[in-house]
């Protein structure tokens, strides 16, 4: 079910000085950047190592309602995101995020498992880009 890390979310209350900060630390630029309506960046994307992975960075004011300061969500890609939740969700986990759209086929949902970690899983066109690339 979990086919592979498709991305990484840490949240930041100055996207753009973390990403600045990012930048610096990986050497190269975000490739996506999404705005805030007064054009401040909501959220910026990198990709990263052998495999592309995705290293998001999120304006904290769109957290996950409880998420805590230095908490940051691990999506796996699955192929039927509300099959795989409803799987997760009989094994005993809890909901922890709705399915949420993002635009151009990028879903994500999270759960917390039974032992207090929060397991996210996405549909990543991306994801099954690089696949198909290799």
């Amino acid at each position: 079910m979990l086919r592979g890390l498709s991305n990484i979310s840490f949240y930041a209350d100055d996207v753009a000085a973390a990403a600045t900060w990012y930048t610096e630390l990986l050497g190269i630029e975000p490739y996506f950047r999404r705005d805030n309506p007064d054009g401040t960046p909501a959220y910026v994307e990198f990709r990263v190592g052998d495999f592309q992975h995705e290293l998001g960075i999120v304006d904290r004011k769109y957290a996950i309602p409880g998420t805590s300061l230095g908490e940051s969500i691990t999506f796996w890609h699955v192929d039927n995101l509300a099959g795989s939740l409803d799987r997760l969700l009989a094994l005993g986990a809890s909901l922890h995020d709705q399915v949420r759209e993002h635009g151009e086929g990028f879903n994500t949902a999270s759960v917390v498992d039974p032992f207090g970690n929060v397991l996210g899983i996405m549909n990543n066109p991306h994801y099954l880009n690089v696949l198909a690339g290799r």
